[in-house]
């Protein structure tokens, strides 16, 4: 059985996945959806990769999924254990020795400009589901922003990329730039905004369970 390993992204936690889960439960896989400590001032890349690790427990046959933020920790996870694929969605792709803090200007991030928080994350997502978002959002106090990212090289381990066409965060010409420079990869592309899990969870547990057979 494999393990999908969803790591959400900044700000956020397990809820921003609560649509996906059941999706992938219902096709046969088993789901783990740690939350980092991202409101403990001491926390930083060491404790979030302890964090997942423990959440994994002793499963293997591991996917590992980072959103966004969730894509600087979720390389960690393939250092020490059994990781068969990582999956960056609509992600920040870390370099090595790169604090987060730099990866804005060292990537030549621009943002759609006059647009809501609502508009830049949220569209496409379902109004009563983004009512709701609010209430599960966490301050991000931890003090990995500052720490440079602790790998020397990307880990060897198939990576994919997979962009949401309707970004209005991550825009989609500016994630497949990144994606080229850093991974020398073309990213795949799915409907939906940067909380594609919140707005199209069926068809993000159908991708990404197509990953294991090779598509």
């Amino acid at each position: 059985m494999t393990t999908f390993v969803l790591i959400h992204g900044g700000g956020g936690s397990a809820w921003d996945w609560h649509l996906l889960v059941p999706e992938l439960a219902s096709l046969g896989h088993d789901v783990v959806v740690p939350e980092l400590p991202i409101e403990d001032t001491s926390a930083g890349f060491t404790e979030f990769r302890a964090t997942v690790a423990a959440a994994i427990g002793d499963r293997s046959d591991l996917v590992v999924v980072g959103h966004s933020y969730g894509a600087f920790t979720a390389p960690l996870i393939a250092d020490n254990l059994p990781v068969r694929l990582i999956v960056l969605l609509t992600p920040m792709v870390p370099a090595p020795g790169e604090r987060p803090s730099d990866w804005w200007d060292n990537t030549g991030y621009r943002g759609a400009e006059g647009l809501s928080e609502e508009q830049q994350f949220y569209n496409g997502v379902p109004a009563e589901v983004v009512a709701e978002a609010a209430a599960h959002g966490r301050e991000q106090v931890s003090v990995e922003w500052d720490e440079p990212w602790p790998l020397d090289a990307w880990p060897d381990v198939p990576t994919k990329v997979l962009i949401a066409r309707e970004d209005q965060f991550f825009l989609a010409d500016f994630q497949r730039r990144v994606a080229a420079d850093r991974l020398g990869v073309v990213p795949d592309e799915i409907d939906g905004g940067h909380s594609v899990a919140l707005s199209h969870p069926k068809q993000l547990a159908d991708r990404l369970t197509a990953y294991l057979l090779g598509h």
